[in-house]
């Protein structure tokens, strides 16, 4: 049985479809909440679902057997202001997750983060030296929770600490694709926009605030979601892979591409109109995000990634325009 936390969000979700497509037995951990978000696994049969708070109870029972955990489940709101609940949800309960796979000889994929890298100063790439990891200053408490936590596990995996036989952080940068329609604020821009480029309006984009990008100009690595499974389901073939790595396209592409891309999908000229940044987030805004993903083309994995107009087009045809848009 794999075991997948978040596994009714956005990228969780998309996991277990995958892996339920391909016949294996999943669980689910997650919170599901008042809205829609259960319709995100509705389609795929699963064999438990149980909630945070009774995961470690759950993975305890007697009989239980776990053959890797793909733990996705966390705060993921870059302007969460709790850092207790940070530390619960994002560290601690991931620590427990790994003691726990490593006791029990269960292997553990980790949700990290881009937002750990801050505003790029130190680079865009996964060097697993600590003293590297160290030199990184996330810009926000989530981003600085992320970052918590691959520093331990890198400091239990490399200074003779319990550890999974095989253990993996994926720093995954601007993913978007279907089932992500419960988060709100947080949902991808393709997501956001949708209803109003559909409409035939303009959509709005932040105003550039430094000299060095244009309005429109701010860059992402943003990466299909479907790739990010391509690379999750390949990692679970390939116990023999740990560390922390990447997960982008390896090459950045503008917010006003994004838009050009998802208004050719839908057959139109671009429409996009500008507004200022909040202040209150703007000294924290990163313009510019690229994965170098030299460390897992040199773990094996070869398979090319989706181009963003491919994407976005697959996403509006498929999903966002369609009468169901559930994976």
């Amino acid at each position: 049985m794999i075991l997948v936390t978040g596994g009714a969000g956005f990228i969780g979700s998309n996991v277990v479809a995958a892996l339920a497509d391909a016949g294996r037995e999943v669980a689910i951990c997650d919170h599901l909440g008042h809205g829609d978000k259960w319709r995100n696994v509705a389609r795929h049969a699963l064999a438990d679902i149980v909630t945070p708070g009774a995961c470690l109870d759950w993975l305890a029972a007697p009989g239980r057997r776990v053959e890797a955990v793909v733990h996705l489940g966390a705060i993921s709101s870059t302007t969460e202001r709790d850092l207790d609940a940070l530390v619960r949800h994002n560290f601690r309960f991931s620590l427990d997750l790994w003691h726990w796979c490593a006791g029990n000889g269960a292997r553990l994929i980790y949700a990290s983060s881009a937002a750990t890298y801050g505003d790029g100063a130190a680079g865009f790439d996964d060097d697993n030296d600590p003293a590297a990891l160290a030199r990184l200053r996330p810009l926000n408490g989530y981003g600085w929770s992320k970052q918590a936590f691959d520093r331990r596990a890198l400091a239990l995996a490399g200074g003779g600490g319990p550890a999974p036989r095989q253990w993996v952080g994926l720093k995954f940068f601007n993913v978007y694709g279907p089932d992500a329609y419960h988060k709100g604020d947080m949902r991808s821009v393709v997501c956001k926009a949708f209803p109003t480029a559909a409409a035939g309006e303009a959509v709005t984009l932040f105003k550039s605030h430094h000299p060095d990008y244009a309005d429109g100009g701010q860059s992402r690595d943003f990466i299909y979601v479907r790739d990010c499974v391509d690379v999750i389901l390949w990692l679970l073939d390939r116990p023999e892979v740990s560390g922390l790595f990447n997960l982008g396209t390896g090459k950045a592409r503008s917010f006003a591409d994004l838009i050009a891309a998802l208004f050719g999908a839908l057959g139109a000229d671009a429409r996009i109109a500008y507004a200022d940044t909040p202040a209150e987030i703007r000294d924290k805004y990163q313009y510019f995000t690229e994965a170098r993903m030299d460390r897992l083309r040199a773990a094996g994995y070869d398979r090319p990634f989706t181009p963003l107009e491919d994407g976005v087009a697959d996403y509006v045809r498929n999903y966002l325009a369609a009468d169901d848009p559930y994976r």
